[in-house]
């Protein structure tokens, strides 16, 4: 299915092009819906706060781009974006996030991302992307794109975690702070705060959304759902 659609005109062609914006703060969201409804051919069709609504709004209108937050009330912007690609592989999902996803940028390419982009960029910056993926193309910082190797790897093993890490990281997976981990598992705040410095140098990341992210794609996160199943 395609859905960026081309008319013809008198003067050319113009390529059309429905979109949702996913950001559960309204002012970021309804700035977003602006900066991009300023672009020839793009319509917003709705805003969603969640990933649920994201989903929801993406089955109604079937949209060519979906600017998607990373980090939602519900749910990591990655886990929206391998279902909404599961589904329609066609629709571009940009990732427009306020956090540093650097550490993440294979992951997401691997997902299937048409993009991902800094809430602090530009309004041109912003609409140059969206310009660049109805051209079926991306961009990229000029930075990152000077780092860039070309090659092919093997996924990494799984970092080793005892049965003590699994538990904590299953409770940060939860929302547990720190203190109310520590009364769980009877040991002070300084101690959880070891454990999970421990477990960052293991999981190779530096911070507590780099760690989730980790966490849900190893085999310890899905061990957790088939034991709660």
């Amino acid at each position: 299915m395609d859905y960026i659609t081309e008319k013809k005109g008198t003067i050319g062609m113009n390529t059309e092009m429905k979109a949702i914006v996913v950001d559960d703060h309204p002012l970021i969201a309804m700035a977003t819906k602006s900066i991009l409804e300023q672009i020839q051919g793009v319509s917003v069709m709705g805003i969603a706060k969640t990933g649920t609504e994201c989903l929801e709004l993406v089955e109604q209108h079937k949209p060519g781009l979906v600017m998607l937050d990373y980090h939602l009330p519900d749910q990591f912007g990655s886990g929206v974006v391998k279902q909404i690609k599961m589904r329609y592989p066609g629709i571009h999902v940009v990732i427009f996030t306020g956090i540093d996803v650097a550490d993440m940028y294979n992951h997401l390419i691997e997902l299937g991302v048409s993009g991902i982009i800094s809430k602090e960029s530009s309004e041109s910056v912003i609409q140059n992307m969206v310009r660049c993926i109805m051209d079926n193309c991306t961009m990229l910082p000029l930075p990152l794109y000077r780092n860039m190797r070309l090659m092919t790897s093997t996924p990494l093993p799984d970092a080793a975690l005892t049965k003590d890490e699994v538990r904590i990281m299953s409770m940060l997976m939860r929302g547990a702070t720190h203190e109310q981990i520590a009364q769980e598992i009877y040991v002070s705040k300084r101690s959880v705060d070891n454990y999970l410095k421990k477990i960052y140098e293991k999981l190779g990341v530096k911070s507590r959304v780099q760690a989730l992210e980790k966490f849900v794609q190893s085999k310890y996160y899905n061990e957790m759902d088939r034991s709660e199943a």
